[in-house]
């Protein structure tokens, strides 16, 4: 059984699906909340999304060798992220998701672990 990495094409996959985000986050009027969390340039946010994303879909843990820990709580406790937030993350992810060809398998794969990751993010009701 090949990894969401694999299924996503490897290393360029994943660092596209990342960009594709930043991408979407920033062109959609429904995610201005979160966009405007983030610096007007995206590249530092979204490499760092790609060196999370590569090993949490499998590929090779670049964010735990180059930051020396993974704690996403952290670096989001000072932005007040609801339902609300979270939910405009997911559907920025869906929307990149399909942006970059991924499979149904794949989003299907993903559905429930990426909520997850997102609902560990909010700090607020």
């Amino acid at each position: 059984m090949q990894t969401p990495y694999e299924l996503l094409g490897g290393e360029s996959g994943v660092r596209q699906l990342a960009e594709e985000l930043y991408q979407v986050m920033h062109a959609a009027p429904e995610a201005a909340t979160i966009r405007n969390m983030h610096q007007k340039d995206l590249s530092e946010v979204a490499d760092k999304l790609f060196k999370f994303l590569s090993g949490w879909l499998g590929g090779p843990q670049l964010y735990l060798e180059q930051y020396g820990t993974i704690c996403l709580s952290k670096p989001h406790a000072g932005y007040a992220i609801g339902a609300k937030e979270r939910d405009q993350w997911l559907a920025c992810m869906d929307r990149a998701l399909d942006n970059v060809g991924a499979s149904d398998e794949l989003k299907e794969m993903l559905k429930e672990p990426m909520f997850n990751l997102a609902d560990v993010m909010t700090n607020r009701d």
